[in-house]
């Protein structure tokens, strides 16, 4: 079984500029490591359940063998903003003290247009059936969350992705649809999802989905969500993702019939 290293700390130096893209309101930050990293806060519209998504699915990704950029945890401290001159970036600092979710930023990356590159077959469903396990919304013409980067492929931005966690209604159902997966930019070419499936459900076996939920932090999981506790809640995700894979035959047969 492969082994998924610790989740890198680093400590954010330096507030670079914001990213005015969608209604979280990240932004290219500086670490205490020299380097940049697109920083997810925990203070932003969605709170912690985003930063849950986009790391349970960067790592499911990662274990898949999909190129994504190292993710870290990024620690705010209290004093860190008080010059920042805009009140709606100051109050999202405020609001952000303590652990938050960096992505490495990957420099002179271009976003993906699927007019402009394209991508084979084999690709298209591997990526698919990856958003169809996560129920991954946005991965549509609209919003692509994919950069070109060094002549390859980079998947990012799983955060919308596990939206059953907002409401937690009927999670744990063994065959919960995901209509939405229609408006996916790549459905069109995934023509080996059947391939696929058979592969990626020998790698991403309930051992590993345990472990990847291992690193999500304590105190990004919610005390008001509808568990006894915070443990209670994290084996919840895991549940939900071992359910999706051993049920995966439904969600394959979803996106065949919607493309």
């Amino acid at each position: 079984m492969a082994r998924h290293p610790e989740i890198r700390q680093v400590k954010v130096t330096r507030y670079v500029t914001p990213l005015r893209e969608g209604g979280s309101l990240p932004a290219i930050a500086e670490a205490d490591d020299g380097f940049l990293y697109v920083l997810k806060f925990r203070g932003a519209g969605q709170g912690t359940k985003a930063l849950i998504a986009d790391l349970i699915g960067g790592e499911i990704a990662r274990t898949l063998g999909f190129k994504t950029p190292e993710i870290v945890f990024a620690q705010l401290e209290p004093d860190f903003g008080r010059t920042e001159p805009d009140e709606e970036i100051q109050d999202l600092l405020k609001a952000s003290v303590g652990l938050n979710l960096g992505v490495h930023y990957l420099s002179g990356s271009i976003t993906f247009d699927p007019a402009a590159v394209k991508i084979d077959s084999l690709l298209a469903s591997q990526i698919v059936w990856l958003d169809c396990l996560l129920m991954n919304v946005d991965r549509t013409f609209k919003n692509t969350n994919m950069l070109w980067w060094h002549k390859e492929l980079w998947l990012i931005d799983h955060g919308a992705s596990l939206y059953f966690h907002h409401s937690w209604l009927n999670w744990d159902a063994p065959q919960k649809p995901f209509p939405l997966i229609k408006d996916h930019v790549l459905l069109p070419f995934a023509t080996e999802l059947d391939a696929v499936d058979a592969e990626f459900k020998k790698i991403l076996t309930d051992d590993q989905i345990v472990e990847i939920v291992a690193l999500v932090p304590g105190e990004w999981l919610s005390d008001d969500a509808p568990f006894e506790s915070k443990e209670a809640q994290r084996q919840a995700y895991a549940t939900f993702l071992k359910l999706r894979v051993a049920n995966s035959d439904y969600f394959v047969k979803e996106a065949k019939d919607a493309r």
